[in-house]
This record gives C-alpha cells, sequence and structure tokens, in this order.
C-alpha cells in the first residue's frame, strides 16, 4: 500500500494561493490514479480533483476547475494541488489519495490510500 504525505497547508485570506503537496512512497506512483480530496465541517468528502498514471490532463471539478489545479511529478512521486483565488468556502481538510486501479472514481471509500490530510483555511 502506498504511503501520501501531504504538506502545505495554512491561514491565508482571500484570494490568496496555496500549493499543496502529496509526497508518496511504497507503490508505483506512476501508474496510479491520484486524486485530491477535501471535507469541510459536517459535509462529506468530495473528490477536488484527479489526475490518471501516464497521463498528463488533470480532471477538475466544476467547482473549482477555473481556480484549482493537479499536477504529477512522477520522477519525484509527488503530486500538487495549486490552489489560486482561494475563497472562504475552500476551507477544509484537504486529502490526497492514490488508487491501484487506474481510474476516477468519485467515491472516496474506493480508492486506497490516503494522507493524513492537510488543513487549508481562507478567511474573509
Amino acid at each position: 500500500q502506498a504511503r501520501l504525505v501531504e504538506s502545505g497547508g495554512g491561514l491565508v485570506q482571500a484570494g490568496a494561493s496555496l500549493r499543496l503537496s502529496c509526497a508518496t512512497s511504497g507503490r508505483a506512483f506512476t501508474n496510479s490514479a491520484m486524486g485530491w480530496f477535501r471535507q469541510a465541517p459536517g459535509k462529506e468528502r468530495e473528490l477536488v480533483g484527479a489526475m490518471l498514471g501516464g497521463e498528463d490532463r488533470a480532471h477538475m471539478g466544476d467547482s473549482v476547475k477555473d481556480r484549482f489545479a493537479v499536477s504529477r511529478d512522477d520522477p519525484r512521486n509527488t503530486m500538487y494541488l495549486q490552489m489560486n483565488n482561494l475563497k472562504p468556502e475552500d476551507t477544509a481538510v484537504y486529502f490526497c489519495a492514490a488508487r491501484v486501479r487506474n481510474t476516477i472514481v468519485f467515491t472516496p471509500a474506493f480508492w486506497d490510500s490516503w494522507g493524513q490530510g492537510t488543513q487549508v483555511t481562507v478567511s474573509s
């Protein structure tokens, strides 16, 4: 099973940018689907964006596709989430996840490995 470690969260003001990183180890990164999820208090965990192993195109959620971008650096086994023009409603714990079966699914239970999460708080 892959080990995932997120970093880069913090407290920022609305309009600011953050870049989250997800470092992976323990399983082939390049052949796995990788995704970013977030979970706000009292809400379900939702898929923010994801990339398939072996592809360059990211698949982004409708609510963030104009502001967020997912990328991956396969030689470094690292995935990123670039978040621009942050809004208070983006406040959540952000998790990265890996899926051995190289497909993207919205249901968190179908992802195999998870990081511990990193808190992003956006003040108004």
